[in-house]
């Protein structure tokens, strides 16, 4: 195709046909050139005869390439929808997926309404903590995060989506917290095991291994969370995981074992347990979890 006779409908062939190996070829064909363009993917549809001009045809085809060496589209375009909001995503985080939403739904049905407290441990590009603060901005959330650069990330979501009630903080899981209490911790922790082969696959490659593998179980800042939160939860304050398919009994059988009461796991669409819960033991202000 000669440059500056590239029409919509035929750079979005030339696209499919390019990632045709991949998941979604033509989803990720659409927003691509919609991010190139600046326009909805709607647009698209109503104007497949508009041609595209040399430069946006030149960028196309180079975030199309990009793509089809397995960079996530969520990276090539720098955001990514997640409940509501639009985040701005870099390599420094992981990608937000619809299943953590699972994670905020749980935690708005239990945050207590009114003025109360939450911290949000490893928030990476702030999703789950800025989610809950849209909704809830009589709450005051605490994110933290141990690396500097994922910090960056979601301290600029949140100046861009003008959250005020969100305070970012460095720190390793409760390192953060200082001598506070929360109404509520909740966290998506690293939960692959070490060597899963699912960690050389798909968009996971591309993503800080920090944030993705947690020994050889996969329940290591598990453990350490656990370790940790009861000292920052005021009595009968809630804890809630996200954690892999496999892993609800685990994770459950270690909060039993911290002390924590009222446990239980919810499930994610396809039923699989994602999330679980569990209110702060009283009068035990910290333990080891083996």
């Amino acid at each position: 195709m000669a440059e500056g006779t590239v029409t919509i409908a035929e750079a979005l062939r030339y696209a499919r046909a390019r990632l045709a190996g991949g998941d979604s070829p033509r989803a990720d064909a659409e927003i691509l050139l919609a991010h190139v363009l600046g326009r909805p993917r709607s647009y698209l549809v109503a104007w497949p005869e508009q041609p595209l001009a040399s430069d946006a045809w030149v960028a196309y085809q180079q975030l199309v390439a990009r793509r089809a060496e397995g960079v996530p589209v969520a990276y090539l375009t720098g955001m990514r929808a997640f409940f509501g909001l639009e985040l701005a995503v870099t390599d420094a985080v992981l990608i937000p997926r619809p299943e953590t939403e699972l994670l905020v739904e749980a935690a708005l049905e239990r945050l207590p309404h009114g003025p109360c407290a939450l911290a949000d441990l490893g928030t990476g590009s702030g999703a789950i903590a800025l989610a809950i603060a849209s909704v809830r901005p009589e709450a005051r959330v605490v994110a933290v995060e141990a690396s500097p650069r994922a910090l960056a990330v979601a301290r600029a979501n949140a100046e861009r989506l003008g959250l005020r009630n969100v305070e970012l903080r460095q720190g390793d899981w409760c390192q953060g917290l200082g001598d506070e209490r929360f109404d509520m911790i909740v966290s998506n922790p690293p939960y692959i095991r070490a060597g899963d082969p699912h960690l050389g696959q798909g968009d996971v490659r591309f993503e800080p291994a920090m944030a993705l593998a947690s020994g050889p179980e996969g329940l290591d800042a598990i453990r350490a969370i656990l370790a940790c939160a009861p000292a920052h939860l005021a009595p009968g304050g809630w804890l809630l995981f996200e954690h892999g398919y496999d892993q609800a009994e685990a994770v459950a059988g270690l909060m039993r074992e911290a002390g924590f009461s009222g446990v239980q796991t919810l499930a994610d669409l396809l039923g699989h347990g994602r999330v679980t819960l569990g209110r702060a033991p009283v009068g035990q202000p910290s333990f080891s979890v083996e």
